[in-house]
Order: C-alpha cells, then sequence, then structure tokens
C-alpha cells in the first residue's frame, strides 16, 4: 500500500506560479506509476499529468507547456510545478499512485486505466 499527502495549494493570481508537491510513503518508488488529477466544483476529476515507471511524463493539453511534473524517490516525493496559471487551472488537485509498469501514461491520462492509491488533495485558487 502506499499512502500519498499533497500540499502546497493555495490561492494566487493569473500568471503566477505554484508547486505542488506529494509525500508518499513507505516509498515512491515501489508505485510504478504516480500522476496528478484535479477536479473543479461541479466539473469531473481529470489527469493533469502521469509520470510512469520509467520517468516519462505525459500531460494533458490543457496545461501541456504551463505545468511540469516530477519525482525525486530519494525525498518519497512528486512535485507539480504550475507555471502561468489561470483561473480555469482552479480545483483540488490530487496526487495518485499505483503498481504499473512503463508506458501507460497515455492510458492514465485517458481514463482507460484507474490508479488505486489516492491523497486527499490540495486546493488551488487562481483568481
Amino acid at each position: 500500500h502506499v499512502q500519498l499527502v499533497e500540499s502546497g495549494g493555495g490561492s494566487v493570481q493569473a500568471g503566477e506560479s505554484l508547486r505542488l508537491s506529494c509525500t508518499a510513503s513507505p516509498y515512491l518508488y515501489t508505485a510504478g506509476c504516480v500522476a496528478w488529477f484535479r477536479q473543479a466544483p461541479g466539473g469531473e476529476r481529470e489527469a493533469v499529468a502521469v509520470v510512469d515507471a520509467e520517468g516519462s511524463t505525459t500531460y494533458a493539453d490543457s496545461v501541456n507547456g504551463r505545468f511540469s511534473a516530477s519525482k525525486d524517490n530519494a525525498k518519497n516525493t512528486l512535485y507539480l510545478q504550475m507555471n502561468s496559471l489561470k483561473p480555469e487551472d482552479t480545483a483540488m488537485y490530487y496526487c495518485a499512485a499505483d503498481y504499473l509498469p512503463r508506458g501507460v501514461g497515455r492510458a492514465v491520462l485517458a481514463g482507460d486505466i484507474v490508479l488505486g492509491y489516492w491523497g486527499r488533495g490540495t486546493q488551488v485558487t487562481v483568481s
């Protein structure tokens, strides 16, 4: 089992940046696939960025070029650097993980594969 705790959310102005963190226990590297999702009020949950077992990252079109996901296995932490934030980025952001092989990024992004472990989320508000 993997436990995930997100942090780093907050309220910012459009155009500003935020960095979210997701700390995993016991170890991040044991979960082959890690990802960031978001859900806006009244909206459906959508995948934002997926990092597979080899570190290959896949992004949603809506954030590609503005968001960057990375993981530090030594710190058991997944990050989401969010730049040039827009009001439409306002949502609860969740970290998720599961024991999956490499190459599943697009399938997770499309919702064809559902990850089994989830954090409780951190709120991001852009005005």
